[in-house]
């Protein structure tokens, strides 16, 4: 029987730093090449996760962008991806009338990209942005109208919560919706993903792919919700959201403690 271990990103594998630390990067190689198959299930694109865990150089399929794309660790080809329909225009022009002008990403003449308008930034989206100079996927736009272009797959609006929360509302049963603080800066999110999008479908996805009879996950927000219900095991790191904590099959230690690795290090067998 082969076990499949996904851990979440931040706040989990990652460390308060936002990277992953020596230790946990040799954990994890180590064992990956003892057998254990393993991956990690983020928000972040696989640029900016394989940026914080440049220490991990296991050949390993990586889960991004919440589930909508799984990545292959090494040679970057893309094993899954999803995609909005045409209704996410609609999304978008609602999303304008509110005053909300978000970072949209999309695959724009084949190239990944970020778009964004310079003129209609909030605070909370230019600290975003200044985190993310020198991307090679940054796109500015002049116009809102051009935050349509491309195959659309992630928005993600940083803005007041007396704006984002009715959005939330509205979208959160057609679409797969993000809506939480940033563990770093605080500031209110809400990310808009195309409905089929989450991270347990990515799990449930590479849980095939990979012929695996059994997932553990290790997770410490509410968005891991979804991945814990589906797991044969669930451990929420000590710094987990308590609302986590209520579906995890065990605590482990926090993620400035390394955890994970700790766990997978005495519970891994081949």
């Amino acid at each position: 029987m082969s076990n499949l271990y996904v851990s979440d990103l931040d706040g989990t594998l990652l460390r308060s730093n936002e990277a992953t630390s020596a230790y946990t990067n040799e954990v994890i190689n180590s064992l990956v090449d003892k057998g254990m198959v393993f991956s990690y299930a983020t928000a972040r694109s696989f640029v900016t996760a394989k940026k914080v865990t440049k220490g991990i150089e296991a050949r390993i399929p990586l889960i991004v962008y919440n589930g909508a794309f799984i990545i292959d660790n090494i040679t970057e080809e893309i094993l899954m991806a999803n995609y909005f329909d045409d209704s996410v225009l609609a999304v978008l022009d609602e999303l304008f009338e509110n005053k909300v002008f978000p970072i949209v990403y999309a695959f724009v003449d084949g190239k990944e990209k970020f778009s964004f308008v310079p003129d209609l930034v909030t605070e909370g989206m230019q600290r975003f942005l200044d985190s993310r100079k020198g991307d090679i996927r940054t796109n500015a736009v002049e116009t809102i109208s051009d935050l349509k272009a491309g195959n659309i797959f992630y928005i993600t609006c940083i803005d007041g919560e007396e704006k984002l929360n009715p959005l939330y509302e509205k979208f959160k049963d057609k679409y797969y919706c993000v809506y939480q603080r940033d563990i770093y800066t605080e500031e209110q999110w809400l990310e808009i993903m195309p409905p089929q999008v989450s991270k347990s479908n990515a799990i449930k996805k590479l849980k095939g792919m990979l012929d695996c009879d059994k997932l553990i996950v290790f997770g410490d927000g509410k968005n891991d919700i979804d991945m814990f219900q589906m797991a044969d095991e669930s451990y929420a790191v000590a710094n987990a959201h308590e609302d986590l904590k209520k579906h995890a099959t065990g605590i482990i230690g926090s993620n400035d403690e390394d955890g994970v690795a700790k766990w997978l290090e005495k519970h891994f067998e081949k």
